[in-house]
């Protein structure tokens, strides 16, 4: 069974910041593309960062230089650090497991909601 179980949202203040976990199980972190998304309410859900089996890293141009993507391949866990929040950040937020050449299958975890408000 694939679990991505999300956590590490909540409310915070604008400026704050939010360091989101996403703890996997049936995947390896380290053999595929993990990545972020968010869903704002009445929005398109959008890609926020990405980091491939070697490390490498893809932040959106929107939140770069406020967000990043990291991972621990020894807790099979990815992580987004979320600095500097803005209103504009609340939203669901999705950890993503795609493909690679040697695993198939694409997985979503449930989500965990950013608020971001006075």
């Amino acid at each position: 069974q694939v679990q991505l179980v999300e956590s590490g949202g909540g409310l915070v203040q604008p400026g704050g910041s939010l360091r989101l976990s996403c703890a996997a199980s049936g995947v390896i972190v380290s053999t595929r593309p993990m990545a972020w998304y968010r869903q704002a309410p009445g929005k398109e859900r959008e890609l926020v960062a990405t980091i491939t089996g070697d490390g490498s890293t893809d932040i959106t141009d929107s939140v770069k230089g406020r967000i990043t993507i990291s991972k621990d391949n020894a807790k099979n866990t990815v992580y987004l650090q979320m600095n500097s929040l803005k209103p504009d950040d609340t939203a669901v937020y999705y950890c993503y497991a795609g493909r690679s050449f040697w695993y198939r299958g694409n997985y979503w975890g449930r989500g965990t909601q950013v608020t971001v408000s006075l």
